[in-house]
């Protein structure tokens, strides 16, 4: 990739005036390592629905607030919108299959999964790094995703090594108790 710059139209603001090319901004923002999750919730039949994201970010301690987006064009985004409430399974560096089974288009997602549900019938995956619970606080307009806001209404977090996304590529990221065993070995 280029050092070069690549430069914002005179009116940022304006998308279609952007002179980034989306496959530049993917390039740059690529760069950025961020972990992997899969945010599920429950339809109004019951049914289990669940994409992967990467877009997770906390925002507040007080309240407790975190955001991740969706592509407008989401068969799933109906669903979100509807339920009120979501799960965030972050996953450890041993769930890569399920990382996949999630980003791809499928009838049904949870084929061979192993999966719980929360008392208002969240799916929550088996060997996940953390579990979030949030309600749907607000939600708002991102370009071609629409962004949600959670309200976060329960947590909890075991020892496993998280999957990262990196360059458009996977990969486990190594606790620092494991380099700490390397160091000294």
């Amino acid at each position: 990739m280029t050092s070069e710059w690549t430069e914002l139209g005179a009116d940022a603001g304006q998308a279609s005036q952007s002179s980034v090319s989306e496959r530049a901004f993917r390039d740059v923002m690529g760069r950025f390592a961020t972990g992997v999750s899969v945010i599920t919730t429950v339809g109004q039949d019951g049914t289990p629905v669940g994409m992967t994201v990467s877009s997770l970010s906390s925002v507040s301690l007080d309240p407790p607030l975190l955001l991740w987006s969706l592509r407008l064009s989401a068969p799933s985004l109906p669903t979100f919108r509807q339920a009120g409430k979501f799960a965030v399974n972050i996953l450890p560096s041993d769930q890569e299959h399920l990382c996949r089974q999630f980003a791809q288009p499928a009838a049904d997602k949870f084929r061979g999964v192993a999966y719980s549900r929360d008392d208002d019938g969240l799916p929550l995956l088996d060997g996940a790094v953390a579990q979030i619970v949030c309600s749907t606080w607000r939600r708002y307009p991102g370009g071609d995703h629409e962004i949600f806001l959670g309200r976060v209404r329960a947590v909890r977090a075991w020892d496993h090594d998280p999957l990262v996304y990196y360059r458009g590529r996977l990969s486990g990221l190594r606790s620092s108790a494991d380099a700490d065993d390397d160091a000294s070995s």
